[in-house]
């Protein structure tokens, strides 16, 4: 039985903690099953039924095959595995409790109605050595499922005839599980900061609140993308707001999930992209809303030492509120970020170094020149 796995969130921990999650696919379509094989799923639910179709996918692939039977569900040895718990109603929902039930798993169908019971058996079984599941006919319900209440069910059955929903299902895991990771940044010094004058700037308003040394990957070419800090600080200028990036101007890059970038100008309300820290360290974020207003522009440029050949730049609105954030020395004090309109020749900032040729976002290995 596979789990795949996901990311913490540095707001909350819990979150997208899906490196226990685990995901059983239902289905009688053999391409569903070689898709879901191909990306770690292996146990898959049969109808007693089925048997046969059980037996002829054990010849071509290793897969752990589970059947239903009066609501039950065994394992090829024949051993009760899990039980089904259909909710349609309140009352239903309020049979469910961990002492219910004296086996490993539980396996809820909430037929019609999904994120209040999902937040319910959430909190019921929180501490329960039950692992729940939700059946999930959709990517969409699993993720419901996977992040009711932060924590989440322990698993879904996806119920599916399609393998675009194993596909997109693969990929939501996929995006939870960059958060593990930690980005390299780069120490780079600035070498020329001056005014350029007026452009269309975009602010970017994130559903996710924003810690001090937090901010977006922003840079005029994908090579070099500067950690650019939210206004999550406190300013005698303007009230702070920690869900904004005041980003850059609309030509510029922006990372996103998958290791992508988009131009600032396409990012849109329900967009993703990725929040970083100090540290490197990451995790996805929502676009709630973006602003582009015309405002004047500073341009930066950083190389990475004073022999490099090339320049990193990006223009960036000249307010105190735009700031880009400094290297961490360790434990060392030291300032977080350096407004723009403080910046000048010699100050140290982070840069993410990556590969510059891109098509429709995505990295390619190609020549490219770009000034």
């Amino acid at each position: 039985m596979c789990s795949i796995a996901a990311s913490d969130s540095p707001l909350s921990t819990s979150m997208y903690e899906l490196s226990s999650k685990k995901v059983w696919i239902w289905t009688e379509n053999s391409q569903v099953m070689t898709a879901a094989v191909e990306r770690g799923w292996d146990t898959f639910i049969f109808s007693s039924q089925n048997q046969g179709l059980a037996n002829e996918w054990s010849k071509i692939a290793l897969i752990d095959p589970l059947f239903i039977k009066e609501r039950e569900i065994f394992d090829n040895a024949g051993e009760r595995v899990a039980t089904i718990f259909q909710v349609s109603t309140p009352s239903e929902l309020k049979k469910l409790h961990p002492e219910a039930h004296h086996v490993e798993n539980v396996v809820i169908d909430l037929l019609d109605w999904q994120v209040i019971p999902a937040e319910n058996i959430v909190a019921e079984f929180q501490g329960s050595k039950t692992t729940v599941f939700a059946v999930s006919k959709s990517p969409a319900e699993a993720q419901l499922f996977l992040e009711a209440l932060e924590h989440g069910l322990g698993g879904v059955v996806l119920k599916v005839e399609v393998v675009k929903a194993v596909l997109d299902l693969k990929e939501y895991f996929n995006r939870r599980n960059e958060v593990h990771n930690r980005l390299s940044l780069t120490k780079a010094t600035i070498t020329q900061v001056h005014a350029v004058g007026m452009g269309d700037r975009v602010c970017v308003d994130l559903c996710s609140l924003m810690r001090p040394g937090e901010g977006l990957l922003v840079g005029s070419f994908a090579r070099g993308l500067f950690l650019v800090h939210s206004e999550c600080l406190e300013s005698s200028y303007i009230a702070s707001r920690p869900f904004r990036v005041n980003a850059g101007p609309v030509h510029a890059y922006v990372a996103t999930p998958g290791g992508k970038t988009s131009y600032l100008s396409e990012l849109k309300a329900g967009k993703e992209v990725i929040v970083v820290d100090q540290t490197g360290k990451m995790r996805t974020a929502i676009v709630g809303r973006v602003k582009i207003e015309t405002r004047p522009f500073i341009l930066v440029e950083a190389k990475i030492d004073a022999n490099d050949q090339t320049v990193y730049s990006i223009l960036l609105q000249t307010a105190e509120t735009v700031a880009l954030v400094c290297p961490h020395e360790g434990n060392r004090t030291q300032k977080t970020v350096i407004p723009v309109t403080s910046l000048k020749a010699g100050d140290e900032v982070l840069l993410r170094l990556q590969g510059g040729a891109r098509h429709t976002g995505i990295e390619i290995k190609e020549f490219i020149v770009e000034n």
